[in-house]
């Protein structure tokens, strides 16, 4: 992740975000299957909106993201 910047006119930016998605009630609903089907299907979106999914992790009821992103990319 060393000098990853991007770089514009007039600034240099590299912003990550952690992002953690949990299950309603923490219910145990992921294989490893559906981790990897989860994992291709946050590839694509990331693709489509050019962010980049830097570490994709989970368990059976949560999934963690290290995602960087562009400054445009509003995350909220």
């Amino acid at each position: 992740m060393a000098n990853n910047f991007r770089r514009g006119r007039h600034c240099v930016t590299t912003l990550y975000a952690h992002l953690v998605f949990v299950t309603k009630y923490r219910d145990k609903l992921f294989d490893s299957e559906g981790l990897k089907t989860l994992e291709s299907a946050m590839n694509e979106v990331a693709r489509k909106m050019n962010f980049k999914v830097v570490e994709f992790n989970g368990e059976s009821d949560h999934v963690h993201l290290l995602v960087e992103y562009p400054p445009k990319l509003s995350i909220y």
